[in-house]
């Protein structure tokens, strides 16, 4: 069982068993957050629609948390997309604290790293960072972050070329793999170019169930979606606005 509320754009809360994982929170409440399983806090790269400094406030060495952040006294740790570095002018400009520094890792994309409770892998994105992909409780789930199959219109056709042949390059780890949560940019500024990316790793990993994100609060889209790729419709969940709490379970005949 996943639980899973949607906190807008690209964010999300979602909590397992023995873990909870956060990611790419810029925007939206977080809800209560349990206290007696470890957080893991995902960023996938620097845009400022996924990464906001805030999220260093949920962890309480130094005794202060932001008014809006429950800092709780839990195990935290913070995985970061290559790109953002923590250097001593950032840490002194977003207060913090050489201790929680201490709880970061940047990963780049192709690298592995085993946490308690969770094994996280990282890919190479089409834009900036990586995306992740974290194993929990017997379930994986992927956030894509910025890794999609960024196809323009009116942008130079050797441009889209390469960005197709570098989005099938790098979401091949996933060929054939079960993920039970997927979540993955559905944005609607690409026109129907933007489903470009979602199905096609519909139709070559084993995703049992697909959260849309990035959608810029056209959440309508997915509806469109769904109307050109009706064979996606049982593993869709479609969002409708921020907030949206998700109670999923394994394969997509057993509800959500």
């Amino acid at each position: 069982m996943i639980t899973v509320t949607f906190l807008g754009h690209s964010g999300f809360l979602a909590e397992l068993p023995s873990v909870a994982l956060l990611f790419d929170w810029t925007e939206g409440e977080l809800p209560s957050l349990p206290e007696d399983k470890p957080l893991y806090v995902f960023v996938s790269h620097a845009h400022p629609d996924h990464f906001d400094p805030k999220i260093f406030a949920l962890d309480q060495w130094k005794g202060e948390v932001l008014d809006d952040v429950d800092g709780g006294n839990r195990d935290i740790y913070f995985l970061l997309g290559h790109g953002i570095t923590l250097d001593v002018r950032r840490l002194q400009r977003w207060g913090i604290s050489p201790e929680t520094a201490g709880k970061a890792r940047v990963r780049k994309g192709g690298q592995s790293l085993s946490l308690p409770r969770a094994e996280i892998e990282t890919l190479s994105s089409t834009d900036e960072g990586v995306a992740f992909l974290v194993t929990a409780d017997g379930l994986t789930l992927f956030h894509a972050g910025d890794l999609n199959w960024w196809h323009w219109e009116g942008e130079d056709t050797a441009w889209n070329r390469n960005m197709e042949v570098n989005f099938k390059r790098y979401t091949e780890p996933l060929r054939g793999r079960r993920i039970d949560l997927a979540m993955l940019p559905l944005d609607p500024r690409l026109g129907e170019d933007g489903f470009r990316g979602p199905s096609y790793l519909l139709e070559t990993a084993d995703i049992r169930r697909f959260l849309p994100m990035h959608q810029w609060g056209d959440f309508g889209f997915t509806e469109k979606f769904l109307t050109r790729y009706p064979e996606f419709a049982e593993q869709t969940v479609p969002v409708a606005g921020a907030g949206q709490v998700f109670s999923l379970r394994e394969g997509p005949d057993s509800g959500n």
